[in-house]
Order: structure tokens, then sequence, then C-alpha cells
């Protein structure tokens, strides 16, 4: 089926956040000359008799669109739309300007080298080159090319190209243009005038050993005791492995809470953030236009037209706000625990169930958590947080996987660093707590969690 254009912008409008909505809506003041916004915290849309030539047809919408539908194409009926929202005050409304202009672009780890290039006083040749070295360098600060492949390619003498890439190779930050995960370390070692001691042997003798723990094998390689190779281990783990990535060009994302949870005489009440949006309205001026004799009939058909389409975002936004309302309640509702107690108290919950409780279909309550923040006593949470499977306790509870990840993360920080649980003890210690997991899906969600194995949490 071809979904209708007003629907289909129904549908982006429920679907993106609040500041992609924001967007939207200024593209849509800045298209339809007959909606304006309004910093009043009542609007009213009002829409002027139409004449006699108008279609007689209804928009039809999807049950769950119900409440957008019903614009008559006579233009007889007058729409009151009241957004609650808190008093308009210029100190928000500066506020929300200093936000949406505080995203700065960070400088790239390219544009970081070229500028310590600018200041070695290289010859335009050297220079040339160093530039070639520094396009090769990637996102984590190591060479794409190897001298060798440059140097073939470039027709350039090896070693002197060797000499222009150690120049780079003393840019900051330290181990950059490294070959490899050695050299990097072992540059960032130099720099810290450790290139003679224990730390220097293992990293560049026995570093895929020290990956895999075998610490016993270090020891007596280098006869030494466990002792110094765990203050070894200690210098070699303050090093960075990805240096470059400080300047990674990756922008950072903003998340903006639409939905505020607060606890009032011991209820917890909804807020929408409505201050991030703006507040549109019918301009007067073209619903006098409309109504004016000396207008033409096919100025008046535009207006009607550009008319139709602003009562229709303002009705789309209400709909969106009223339906992100409805669903966060039914959350909220819900997680009572959760907002009391964390995590550990976090209910299951299916878009199914918030579907049939708000009485839309689950594919509108997938679009509506898409993207959508809530702020609460425990924190920001995307609703998406909140719907989780359950799994059964030995006394017939449900509970939410999170809080089965919360329990394996909890047995994890307090086990003894000399003898880490394995995900088999992991199993036993939630059975003993009511909870009976299988293994595979302990390990299953230690590897969500980031945890290693045990044999790799094991300490000197």
């Amino acid at each position: 089926m071809v979904l209708a254009p007003q629907l289909r912008q129904s549908l982006e409008m429920l679907q993106v956040p609040i500041l992609e909505l924001r967007t939207m809506i200024q593209k849509e003041l800045e298209q339809n000359p007959t909606i304006e916004e309004a910093p009043t915290e009542k609007q009213t849309v009002e829409i002027e008799p139409g004449g006699g030539d108008e279609d007689n047809s209804e928009l039809n919408f999807d049950k769950e669109f119900e409440a957008l539908a019903k614009l008559d194409d006579e233009w007889r009926d007058y729409f009151f739309q009241n957004l609650q929202t808190r008093p308009y005050t210029s100190q928000a409304d500066e506020k929300r300007q200093f936000f949406l202009e505080s995203l700065q672009q960070t400088e790239s780890l390219q544009e970081h080298l070229l500028a310590q290039l600018s200041l070695t006083g290289l010859s335009e040749s050297d220079r040339h080159t160093a530039e070639m070295v520094v396009g090769s360098v990637n996102d984590d600060g190591y060479l794409t090319s190897t001298p060798e492949e440059m140097a073939e390619s470039s027709g350039m003498d090896l070693e002197h190209l060797l000499d222009v890439l150690a120049i780079v190779q003393d840019f900051h930050p330290t181990g950059i243009g490294a070959r490899d995960l050695r050299e990097c370390l072992m540059l960032q070692i130099e720099k810290l005038g450790q290139e003679n001691t224990l730390a220097a042997k293992i990293v560049d003798r026995h570093l895929e050993k020290l990956g895999k723990r075998k610490f016993q094998d270090i020891a007596r390689s280098l006869k030494v005791s466990l002792d110094d190779i765990r203050a070894a281990g200690k210098i070699i783990a303050s090093l960075d492995p990805k240096p470059g990535r400080i300047y990674s060009d990756e922008v950072a994302t903003y998340v903006l809470p639409e939905i505020v949870v607060q606890k009032v005489n011991g209820e917890y009440i909804i807020i929408m953030d409505d201050d991030q949006l703006p507040h549109v309205r019918i301009s007067r001026h073209y619903r006098s236009l409309l109504s004016s004799d000396t207008t033409k009939p096919e100025v008046k058909a535009y207006i009607r037209e550009r008319i139709r389409s602003g009562a229709f975002l303002i009705k789309s936004i209400h709909q969106r706000q009223k339906t992100i309302r409805r669903i966060a309640t039914e959350i909220v509702n819900t997680q009572e625990e959760f907002l009391d107690n964390g995590v550990s108290h976090l209910r299951p919950l299916t878009m199914a169930e918030v579907a049939t409780a708000v009485g839309v279909h689950e594919t509108t309550v997938s679009r509506a958590v898409a993207g959508k923040y809530m702020r609460t006593p425990m924190g920001v949470f995307e609703l998406k947080y909140f719907f989780t499977p359950g799994i059964s306790t030995t006394g017939g509870k449900q509970i939410s996987n999170k809080t089965v990840k919360d329990m394996i993360a909890n047995l994890v920080s307090n086990e003894d660093s000399s003898h880490p649980l394995s995900d088999q003890e992991i199993m036993e210690r939630l059975k003993e707590q009511g909870v009976k997991i299988a293994r595979r899906t302990i390990s299953k969600y230690r590897l969500v969690l980031r945890i290693p194995p045990s044999h790799l949490r094991k300490s000197l």
C-alpha cells in the first residue's frame, strides 16, 4: 500500500527525535507562508470558511491517527489546539539557542599533524614526503602503508623516507605513525624515558604473551619475579594502543530528553519538554486574505491549500506529543519500582503490551520510542531501554534480562581477582539467588557486557 503524503509526514514526526522535529518545523515555517511562530503558551488555529468550489472530501487515516483526520475541505470548522507548555521566558529561549549553537567541529587527526608539520622548518621536498606519511595515518594513528611501499610508489630513497617518518613519529600524540602495536607502545615508552626498563623488554619481546596473560612464561623467560612483571604491567597498561582516537572526527551524539519524570507528593508525573519546539499558528494575515472579496480565486485556492497543510502540521505535532506522553505514562506506571530502586527492579516489558494498553499498533510504539529519551530520578534513559524480555525465577516471578546482566556484572566486580568466577560458577551463584539461566546465556550476556572470560580476568 502507498501511504498518503500527509500520513507519511505524521509517521515521520512521530519517529524523529525532538531536535530533528524542530528542524522539520523550522523548514515548514520557511516553506509555508501561512503559518508563523508564536511565543505564547496557548495558540488557536482558526480557519476561515471557504467558497463553494471546494471538494467535499475528507482525509482518511489509519486508526491510530484518527485524531489527525476530519479536516473539512469546505473550511467551515474551527480547530483549536492548546499545547500545555511552560510559560515562555527569554532566559529559556537563550538557553535553548546556546545549546543548539554550542556544537563545534573538532580538529581532525590529519589537521592536527599538518599543523605541527608547518612548524618543523622542513625543506619543500621533505615537507611533501611528510605530508604523504601523514596522509597514510589512519584514525587510530597507524600507518596504512609500509615505508617500503611509500618509497616504491613515490620513487624516494627508503632511508630518507624513514628519517622523515621519525620526525612525524615525534609529533603529538605520542605513538603516532607506528607500523604496528609493538612500535606504537615502544614510541610511548621511549618518550617516557623507559626504553631500558623491563616494560620495554616485555613490549619488545613478549607482547603476544602479555595479551594472553601468560605472566609465568614471561617471568621465566626474563628471569624476574611476578612482582616485577606486575609493576611493568602497570606501566604498559597506562599506554594508549590507539593514540589517534583522541582526534577522531566522529561527531559526538547529543541527546535531549523530551520527557521528564518527577515524583510529586509520592506519585510520578510526566512532563513533556515542549519548550524545544517552535509553537506555530495560522497567520491572521493570510486568514484575512482568504475572507477578503478582493482576493483572486486562484490566490484563495493557494492560501486554502497552504492553510490546510499548516493545520495538519499543527495537529500532527499535537498528536505526536500526545502519543509519546501516553506511552511514557504506561512505561512509568509499569516501572515504578525501577524509578525507586534502580535496575535491579526493572520489570520485563514488551512493545506489544504497551500498544495494547495505549490502544495503538505495536509499530506505532516502535516509532514513538525510537531516539526518544526520558530523564528520571535514576538518570537519563532511552525509551527502548525499558523494553526487555523476561526471565522466570524459581519463585515464578518474571525479572528483566537487564536485571540479570546487572547481577552478573555485580558478581564479577566483587569476585576474587586471583580466582575469578567461571561462567559455570556464575550460573550456580545466580541459581542460589533464584535465577535459573543457562551457562551459554551467561556467556552471551558477558560478551554484551564486555567482560572477558575468567582466565583473562585473573590478576598476577
